[in-house]
């Protein structure tokens, strides 16, 4: 099975995060962040990973650090779960409606990092989370699994519809580009490699 388990620990988080990248979108979250749960729950359901994350940080100062920490968990994890990613279809992208919010991301899971994050979003809040922290945790997570990744909001009105279609279409984009393509032989590079 494809699976990993990564622990980090800092002065400000504690974070312990397990992945089945062949699962059926288990999961088990307690971040201590309410809404960054909600959102990895979606995440889990939509690619079909099954993800159990355990975090606590510095809440008390707010939630950037835990949902910044919890991404650069998540890329590794997904990282290396994959190995040398023999057989996969690399490539994966979605357009996913949300009520009023559309959204479109693309995923190259090409050894390389980069984030596009073209995706204002209106609210400064959601609720009490801070709004920026959803491209900080693409961020985390783009540096950390070594892809690029491009998230593009067409249109939208609703702050929390807009980060659950980004968070829906990238658990769906990673799902086409994670699985296996049984006519694919090798890793899909013309390098022979997407490790570096």
């Amino acid at each position: 099975m494809r699976q990993s388990e990564i622990h980090r620990e800092t002065a400000e988080t504690k974070i312990q995060l397990s992945i089945v990248l062949d699962g059926s979108g288990k999961c088990d979250v307690q971040t201590g962040v309410g809404f960054l749960d909600h959102m990895l729950t979606l995440f889990a359901r939509h690619s079909l990973i099954d993800l159990s994350v355990h975090a606590k940080g510095d809440l008390e100062v707010d939630a950037h650090h835990t949902t910044e920490d919890v991404g650069i968990c998540l890329g590794q994890a997904i990282r290396q779960a994959l190995g040398d990613k023999t057989g996969i279809r690399r490539y994966g992208h979605l357009t996913l409606p949300m009520e009023e919010t559309l959204v479109t991301t693309a995923i190259d899971l090409s050894g390389r990092s980069y984030l596009v994050f073209t995706a204002p979003i209106p609210a400064p809040k959601i609720g009490d989370f801070d709004s920026e922290l959803i491209e900080d945790f693409w961020q985390a997570f783009s540096a950390n699994a070594l892809c690029n990744l491009h998230i593009l909001l067409h249109y939208g009105r609703n702050s929390h519809h807009i980060a659950e279609a980004i968070f829906k279409s990238v658990a769906r984009s990673l799902r086409i580009a994670i699985e296996v393509d049984p006519r694919q032989t090798g890793v899909p590079s013309s390098k022979g490699t997407l490790n570096s």
